[in-house]
């Protein structure tokens, strides 16, 4: 898939979570709107965006599978 793919699917991703009420994105979404107070909701979703990405790319390498449980914090998670 292209980069530019790529980067599209996430900030699509990245809108969604914040403008659609969705369960289990509760930690992203809060961090990501405490942001946009701060930035506007544009720079926002695209942080969210590259948080995302992260998480995607260290799940790829690792090998994690996708465990559906709510994670505890994301500060682990280096952006």
């Amino acid at each position: 898939m292209p980069r530019l793919a790529w980067r599209t699917a996430l900030y699509e991703a990245a809108h969604i979570i914040l403008t659609r009420p969705l369960k289990g994105a509760n930690m992203l979404k809060s961090w990501a709107m405490k942001l946009a107070g701060r930035a506007g909701m544009k720079k926002a979703k695209v942080a969210l965006a590259r948080k995302l990405g992260v998480i995607l790319r260290r799940m790829w390498v690792d090998g994690t599978s996708f465990a559906g449980e709510p994670v505890r914090s994301f500060k682990s998670v280096a952006v």
